[in-house]
């Protein structure tokens, strides 16, 4: 019990110091990242550890990324209650898990057998219910459930954004996703779809691993 309530008051430190204090103003955001155990999302760093302000690697080449960088990208996609979400690239599972928060449903796809798997297992012990995975290749999105309100891809694309997951996006619809060549290039896209139009602007500088596609 008492190392439960360390990792809650942790938690609420860096949700106050790297989260809030750096301008994230979405309070549901804030509050669910006070409520998610993120210490149970990385499997390779002691708990106390896993509240630091900088991305930590979960296995296979793969990271989670930093507290800071999964709040802004999330109030990017400006999330309703009611939306649908689809991320590409569960990896740990704690972008999915703060998404079940905040909408609906989340639909989320790996590509990585082993990080699927940890994920579902994790979703099924914290009983989040409305988050939805697959494995497979997330370029080619989820057509059956499409059309999504949100899109996030939490690995850098290096050429063009997947015309998939730009077609299945609903109207109205945000896509977030870091696009660049190498790791000292990329930059966050937002897409915005309003009826048969898109419109794109860039933002943050980031780094992100690869986007991992199929053959």
């Amino acid at each position: 019990m008492r190392q439960k309530a360390d990792l809650a008051a942790i938690r609420r430190r860096m949700v106050a110091e790297q989260i809030q204090g750096r301008g994230i103003k979405d309070l549901r955001i804030l509050r669910a990242m006070e409520e998610i155990p993120r210490h149970l999302f990385v499997p390779l760093t002691k708990p106390r550890a896993t509240y630091c302000d900088g991305p930590l690697p979960i296995g296979q080449g793969q990271t989670i990324s930093q507290p800071y960088i999964t709040a802004y990208m999330t109030e990017l996609l400006q999330v309703k209650p009611s939306d649908r979400v689809l991320e590409i690239g569960t990896g740990s599972g704690y972008q999915a898990a703060l998404l079940s928060f905040l909408c609906a449903e989340v639909y989320s796809i790996e590509i990585i057998a082993s990080h699927h798997v940890r994920a579902r297992k994790i979703m099924e012990r914290l009983q989040y219910t409305n988050v939805h995975l697959r494995l497979g290749d997330g370029c080619e999105g989820w057509p059956e459930e499409a059309p999504f309100d949100g899109i996030i891809v939490t690995a850098a694309a290096k050429g063009q954004t997947p015309t998939t997951l730009l077609e299945q996006l609903s109207d109205d619809g945000r896509l977030v996703i870091p696009i660049g060549q190498s790791l000292y290039d990329q930059q966050l896209v937002v897409y915005t779809r309003q009826k048969d139009q898109l419109t794109a602007r860039e933002d943050l500088a980031v780094r992100f691993v690869p986007l991992v596609q199929g053959d």
